[in-house]
């Protein structure tokens, strides 16, 4: 693994740029369980529309290595905006900590677009667990401080759309839970977005194994697959949901 923090956003950046400009071209054609991934993850102030991204984590991951071959790039953002109690007491940042160790936010927001941009356009799919919440912050956190927005049609793995499709099993399906349930040993602590990161990506190689009909999904397959999976899953939940007199959640997926 190469971790890239403790430099300037530029730094960080150009690092990680140059290494997904060395990746082997991928299209349409490429199945999952081949292809390298951008996984992605983020630390808020709260879940909110007008919270903001306080901690970030990009891991660049070769299929054919694993994660001794990861390259990760680490961000630890000041929102200028308070961070809620709860969140807090999740992530473990203070407004005290941020306010003196972190990064100017437009800077390194900034950074993380561009970065996934660069990904995008080399067909790199985006991972993230729960991805809708994770884009959504990052293009709220673009759109705050004036900066490019992201692709509109964005490439994106989320293994916990996946899990619901594939593994009807009961109980939660938190990423602990989740990377439990495969076998998938963490690196670090839960809640640190590099170590989330890392363990959403680590989900996709037993997955594939376990499923050899997610491996062998095209990435040009992907996104259609990943929104009837939801669909699929947000009708069984809101049939539940309504027999029990609760409100039908309304959430889209990407």
């Amino acid at each position: 693994m190469t971790p890239i923090k403790n430099n300037t956003d530029t730094d960080i950046a150009a690092t990680m740029l140059d290494a997904i400009a060395q990746v082997p071209e991928q299209d349409d054609d490429t199945t999952l369980k081949e292809a390298w991934l951008l996984g992605f993850d983020t630390e808020t102030t709260g879940t909110g529309s007008t919270d903001a991204i306080v901690s970030a984590s990009l891991v660049l991951r070769d299929p054919t290595r694993g994660y001794e071959g990861d390259v990760v790039a680490e961000w630890v953002i000041n929102p200028h905006r308070h961070i809620s109690a709860g969140a807090s007491r999740v992530n473990g940042f203070t407004d005290e900590f941020l306010e003196a160790n972190g990064a100017q936010p437009a800077d390194a927001i900034a950074a993380i677009g561009s970065i996934v941009t660069a990904a995008q356009t080399k067909h790199i799919p985006l991972l993230a667990y729960n991805a809708p919440f994770d884009v959504r912050m990052l293009a709220g956190d673009l759109k705050r401080w004036n900066l490019k927005a992201l692709p509109d049609e964005l490439l994106v793995v989320d293994p916990l759309v996946i899990d619901r499709e594939i593994s009807h099993r009961h109980g939660k399906r938190t990423l602990t839970y989740t990377t439990e349930y495969y076998g998938v040993e963490p690196h670090g602590d839960f809640h640190d977005a590099t170590a989330d990161t890392t363990a959403a990506v680590d989900l996709i190689r037993p997955m594939s194994t376990l499923y050899p009909q997610v491996g062998n999904l095209r990435l040009g397959d992907l996104m259609d697959w990943q929104r009837q999976a939801h669909k699929k899953w947000k009708d069984s939940f809101n049939l539940w949901m309504e027999s029990r007199g609760r409100r039908p959640i309304t959430d889209s997926w990407l």
